[in-house]
């Protein structure tokens, strides 16, 4: 009855949204949505992944509007974010930055300026995946919007300098005059409130100034991050190893992945391991867990997790303090960076579908 009432919400809302303006501020439709094999598949052209697979959402494009003056204020002023809310964090130059799913829920895509980068910022709320890449399209600055489609779940942008459309968790444009190219991508990190404002308490922070009426702080899908069986487009392949909606953290390479359940990180764990020839450190806890590729200057340290409140979240047997980001902020080593490993944090799913049979690790 729970799922049956989550439903109805979804397509009342969508009602509502298709019958408003996708470009007036003041419209509150729902992100999202739509039937699950019902949807129906964008015109035939040449696409890089299955033309099949890729479904309307319902909304249209720009039907969730992308987020082009955003609005910040100082961490020490938010008021509207509990310690376990998520927040999507970017680092450039001086610059910290924190874009809280309260308000990416309803947005999914936000055209940025961190310390003078061009940057696109996009959040899936079906697969719980976030990047950043800069905002270039066929080497031209470019904001991105919401294309309205999905392929296994997950978000397709398009860029507004060709009408390229791009997937959110390949990072490449799948479909139009850039098909194939890859985008520039920057780190990101996704963790909880409480974790960002300790570490980063001068970070400025996104708010629901944004032009636009919608129930920020409400979740929009009702039930589907807490039941596994839930799903508002089937994605395949399902793999059952571990449950559909799981939070886990992933790092990519060449099309295949190597999944790190949080549980492994509960109370704080810094891992050695290898993935295709590649050595990495991953290190995190029960909210956040990041992983740095290894190399010749770095493969001699031995990591622990060194969280206690504040940024530094690991340290070596050097004297060295790194943060989040991997950037040495205390020790013989201050002003390097370790090199960031291609990441993200998802649901178990969407890995599972778009990297199949992917590697779990296990102690």
């Amino acid at each position: 009855m729970k799922t049956l009432k989550y439903l109805f919400f979804i397509v009342l809302s969508f009602t509502l949204s298709n019958c408003s303006s996708s470009d007036n501020p003041s419209s509150g439709g729902n992100p999202g949505g739509g039937s699950d094999d019902d949807g129906s598949s964008p015109p035939t052209s040449t696409w890089s992944i299955p033309v099949n697979d890729v479904k309307d959402g319902g909304t249209g494009k720009d039907g969730i509007p992308s987020i082009e003056n955003p609005d910040f204020m100082t961490a020490s002023s938010v008021n509207f974010l509990s310690d376990n809310d998520l927040v999507v964090g970017i680092k450039n130059g001086d610059i910290i930055k924190a874009y809280p799913h309260y308000v990416l829920d309803w947005h999914e895509i936000v055209n940025d300026d961190v310390d003078g980068l061009k940057t696109t910022i996009s959040y899936c709320p079906l697969t719980g995946t976030a990047f950043a890449w800069k905002s270039k399209a066929n080497n031209t600055f470019s904001t991105f919007g919401v294309s309205g489609l999905l392929y296994n779940a997950n978000l397709i942008l398009y860029d507004r300098e060709t009408d390229s459309n791009w997937s959110q968790i390949l990072q490449k444009s799948v479909n139009g005059e850039l098909i194939n190219d890859a985008a520039e991508k920057l780190t990101v990190i996704e963790t909880n409130w409480k974790t960002w404002k300790d570490s980063f308490p001068n970070s400025l922070v996104l708010t629901a100034n944004t032009g636009f009426n919608k129930p920020y702080g409400d979740y929009p899908y009702g039930a589907y991050k807490t039941d596994h069986n839930f799903f508002l487009f089937v994605p395949s392949p399902i793999n059952p190893a571990l449950p559909n909606k799981q939070r886990v953290f992933s790092i990519l390479d060449n099309g295949e992945s190597k999944v790190y359940q949080f549980s492994d990180f509960i109370g704080g764990n810094a891992i050695r391991d290898s993935f295709l020839g590649t050595e990495y450190l991953v290190v995190g806890d029960e909210n956040l867990i990041v992983a740095f590729k290894m190399n010749n200057g770095t493969s001699n340290l031995n990591f622990i997790y060194d969280y206690e409140d504040s940024e530094i979240f690991f340290s070596d047997n050097e004297g060295n303090k790194w943060n989040m980001f991997g950037n040495a902020i205390e020790g013989p080593r201050l002003g390097q960076k370790l090199n960031s490993a291609q990441s993200v944090t998802s649901m178990w799913f969407a890995m599972a579908a778009f990297f199949p049979d992917p590697l779990i690790y296990t102690e």
